[in-house]
């Protein structure tokens, strides 16, 4: 299956961006180093993708309103089969199904962004000034060789981590200013990458589901990890896309978990001990930060029970002992 169509829809956006920058007066030259109108133009690829994509973002926002509520549920099919895990599986499948609940609905935003990664992917990795087929996806003569010569910082987006001496040499970039950006963003990658799991994992709490549990682990330790070593072969300008995607994943997190907040449910009972439902880390901030220690309360005196209505006054005196004579 061709996926020219998405290589030229990423290039009919990225172009009109630019165009939209340049016809507002944004330099066409370097300043400070970088090629504004250009790292511009990726920005608002992320801008104009996730405005597409906010629909299915809702979307998402409810189905996990819907797996929290289920969590009691949960919990009872896990206490019932208890060591019985194919039957379990199959209660929750079935529960998920009656209650039109989907445990993975929190990865479909991110699913449906992979094209798009991908086209940007390949139309910068074709950035090579000594390109024959320079008018492929729409591409003028000029756009390509502007977008070829562009850079941030003094280092190509077209370059990676991972550029070879012939690529540097293409591009008229210096190898270790490359390395330099390219290592600094994707450090950069990974770091927002983890914030935008830890961000709705603290609100919203570990789920009881051991599948969904398991996907949430991925989500904030894997992904991450994985960037270490793949952000070698990214160009620095997807990199740029991807940190820019998750600072609007931050955004947009934040503002939808404030204005609609995760629902309370119902505590249940589970071995004798009533247990609430899993609650978020309401006092630890997106990095984990753990709230000042309260003094501890000071002990009151205990009180002295009066005596009871129609008793006989007690005299301390009578039960003291005698003092001896001198």
């Amino acid at each position: 299956m061709s996926l020219d169509w998405i290589y030229s829809a990423i290039s009919w956006i990225l172009l009109t961006w630019h165009s939209a920058w340049d016809a507002i007066g944004v330099p066409v030259g370097a300043v400070l180093g970088t090629n504004w109108a250009w790292i511009l133009a990726i920005i608002f690829l992320v801008v104009t993708v996730r405005v597409i994509l906010f629909p299915v973002f809702v979307k998402q926002i409810k189905s996990q309103r819907a797996m929290q509520a289920l969590q009691p549920k949960v919990k009872e099919l896990q206490e019932k089969h208890k060591g019985d895990r194919e039957t379990l599986q199959k209660e929750m499948m079935e529960l998920y199904r009656k209650e039109k609940a989907n445990p993975l609905m929190g990865c479909l935003p991110m699913f449906l962004q992979i094209p798009v990664f991908l086209g940007l992917f390949h139309v910068l990795r074709r950035l090579d000034p000594e390109k024959k087929n320079k008018e492929l996806y729409g591409w003028s003569v000029e756009q390509f060789d502007s977008a070829s010569n562009a850079k941030i910082f003094t280092a190509p987006i077209a370059g990676k981590f991972g550029s070879t001496v012939d690529e540097l040499a293409r591009l008229q970039a210096n190898g270790t200013t490359v390395k330099v950006i390219a290592g600094v963003l994707v450090l950069i990658m990974m770091l927002t990458t983890y914030l935008t799991s830890r961000q709705m994992i603290l609100k919203t709490g570990w789920a009881e589901d051991p599948q969904q549990r398991m996907v949430q682990r991925l989500m904030l330790y894997g992904i991450p990890a994985s960037l270490l070593i793949s952000g070698a072969i990214f160009p620095i300008g997807v990199i740029i896309y991807w940190v820019t995607n998750n600072l609007f994943t931050l955004g947009q997190q934040q503002w939808v978990l404030r204005k609609f907040p995760p629902p309370v449910t119902t505590p249940t009972k589970a071995g004798g001990a009533i247990r609430g439902p899993v609650q978020p880390a309401k006092n630890s901030g997106l990095f984990g930060r753990k709230p000042a220690p309260q003094a501890p309360a000071k002990p009151t005196a205990p009180k002295v029970a009066g005596p009871k209505p129609g008793a006989r006054p007690v005299n301390p005196k009578k039960n003291r002992p005698a003092k001896r004579q001198g």
